[in-house]
């Protein structure tokens, strides 16, 4: 491995010696063992390139199987452990997108860089397209051992953390198995302060924008035909959250989604639901509220209220474990430091 340093960063210690200045640039060569990885350790266009970059303030030139990385010596020697990480992940025949990129990012600037490939020694379930779902962080990783050791797990956190997609991994994986019967989805049908009365057409027209989020999901992970094969058969039930009222739901896994937007009786509504044999999930951001009138958040009472009982476990999510564009933690971390200011102080 080359390093080069930029002479303009460099100042004379004693006689001949040299040390970097703190705004020294260095450059150093990573050398693809397999040139057939290029691709897949780049991304298509180089799109990891591009995240690479931007994410550790580094410039990468790729050049044949040679991959020259310049900036700060911590962010550049960073980048490469990155890059070995990630190329040894694809020699076992993984292959990585941005999400992992990102993972991999977040963890070398924590110190835990180590255990990145722990991540990619369990496979939840295989996506639509055949390619296999993992946890990308360990707030992920936290969230699936709730599941797999709760009756009622809690997400609770940002958007982008990946909560309702790997709750429907986990709820699709449960029907597989044949652990559950059905899946039920729901959420509340409040959202920027409108409700389903406004919307045009019967049950499913008006809650099918509401939903959005949770159909993407079952269509990454099922794909739109089969999706559409188990919801005309009732295996796959998606309903706003006051069709839930008066029901027992028994072998049934069942995710409630933004779950900051129930009242305080919907919430109790909702989990006085469980029947034999089924599993709960709650997910919400409490920094997402759109209540009316003030009304006080069920989730937010969930949290104080059940926090001790047996059975039921609460996963809190941060910037730290969005695994969407780097921007998108940066904007969340910006919003929540506002929020701390007293003008800008949350209702």
């Amino acid at each position: 491995m080359e390093t080069r340093h930029n002479a303009k960063d460099l100042k004379s210690k004693d006689k001949g010696a040299t040390v970097l200045t703190e705004n020294a640039t260095i450059e150093k060569e990573y050398i693809l063992e397999r040139p057939e990885d290029e691709v897949g350790l780049l991304g298509t266009q180089d799109q990891f390139v591009t995240i690479l970059e931007e994410g550790q303030n580094v410039v990468i030139k790729p050049f044949g199987n040679s991959i020259k990385v310049s900036g700060a010596a911590e962010a550049v020697n960073q980048t490469l452990a990155i890059l070995r990480n990630m190329s040894d992940l694809l020699a076992k025949g993984i292959k990585l997108n941005s999400a992992d990129v990102i993972s991999a990012m977040k963890m070398a600037n924590k110190g835990t860089l180590t255990y990145f490939k722990d991540f990619y020694t369990e496979k939840l379930i295989n996506d639509a397209k055949g390619r296999a779902v993992r946890v990308k962080n360990f707030g992920q990783r936290q969230y699936i051992d709730s599941i797999k050791h709760n009756d009622i797990t809690f997400g609770i956190g940002p958007a982008g953390t990946g909560k309702t997609y790997l709750a429907v991994v986990m709820a699709v994986a449960a029907l597989k198995h044949g652990d559950v019967e059905k899946l039920i989805i729901t959420r509340p049908a409040v959202d920027a302060g409108e409700s389903l009365g406004f919307l045009p057409g019967d049950l499913k027209e008006k809650g099918h924008p509401y939903l959005r989020p949770i159909y993407d999901a079952l269509y990454a992970i099922l794909g739109a035909e089969h999706t559409t094969r188990l919801m005309d058969r009732g295996v796959i039930e998606i309903a706003p959250l006051a069709y839930m009222r008066g029901r027992t739901l028994e072998s049934a896994f069942v995710i409630l989604d933004e779950a900051q937007n129930t009242t305080n009786m919907q919430m109790k509504m909702f989990l006085t639901r469980l029947g034999f044999g089924s599993k709960m999930i709650v997910n919400g951001d409490i920094s997402q509220i759109d209540l009316p009138n003030n009304a006080k958040s069920g989730l937010v009472q969930a949290q104080h209220i059940l926090q001790n009982v047996s059975h039921i476990n609460f996963v809190t999510f941060n910037s730290d474990d969005v695994v969407r564009h780097p921007v998108v933690a940066r904007i969340i971390n910006a919003y929540e430091a506002n929020d701390t200011k007293p003008n800008g102080a949350k209702k």
